[in-house]
């Protein structure tokens, strides 16, 4: 008997320590040093309210707005994944030709590669500035702005996130969309 409640102690107290002061600690000092990630990198309106965050994708359908990547878990963060397809499956040779006609892309006038596929979470919240520029006609033509408008936007909301040692220039999605909101 005198080994159960020893043992009942040792669970306890290990559940305690690595549990509810380990967390907590982390989580408090996680605060302190950047509060804006150890929140989820939340964006918030005027009013307070959460209307998305920085670090996953969601989508958007009305031509007014920048399209993020296809998703492969319909944009749900509870169940982050890609689809584990083969590139020759048939589903995702339907989707692409869907998102081709879609984007009214040619063989002048391609779609960019990750206007098609998903990224391996499925939650990508960013394109890059190639693809950004690819939708900035429809966007401009959609909210009757002058086209140099929308690419100055593009420009201003584009960022390396390796430096120099990416090539690829990348865009956020969602905070590029709350621009041109802001624009009327």
């Amino acid at each position: 008997m005198k080994s159960i409640i020893a043992s009942i102690r040792i669970v306890i107290a290990t559940l305690l320590i690595c549990v509810g002061i380990y967390t907590s600690v982390i989580l408090a000092f996680a605060n302190l040093v950047s509060p804006d990630t150890a929140d989820g990198s939340l964006i918030r309106n005027g009013r307070g309210q959460t209307i998305g965050s920085r670090l996953i994708a969601q989508q958007f359908t009305q031509p007014g707005y920048f399209w993020s990547r296809p998703s492969a878990v319909g944009y749900n963060a509870a169940g982050a994944g890609g689809s584990n397809k083969s590139p020759t499956s048939p589903d995702l040779t339907e989707r692409a030709s869907k998102l081709v006609t879609r984007y009214s892309a040619t063989r002048e006038n391609p779609l960019p590669a990750e206007l098609a596929a998903t990224s391996g979470s499925g939650l990508d919240p960013h394109i890059t500035a190639y693809a950004a520029r690819y939708q900035a006609k429809r966007v401009a033509v959609s909210r009757g702005l002058d086209p140099a408008k929308v690419e100055a936007l593009i420009t201003d909301h584009t960022f390396a996130p390796g430096g120099i040692l990416m090539a690829d220039q990348l865009v956020n999605v969602l905070e590029l969309n709350l621009a041109l909101d802001a624009l009327h």
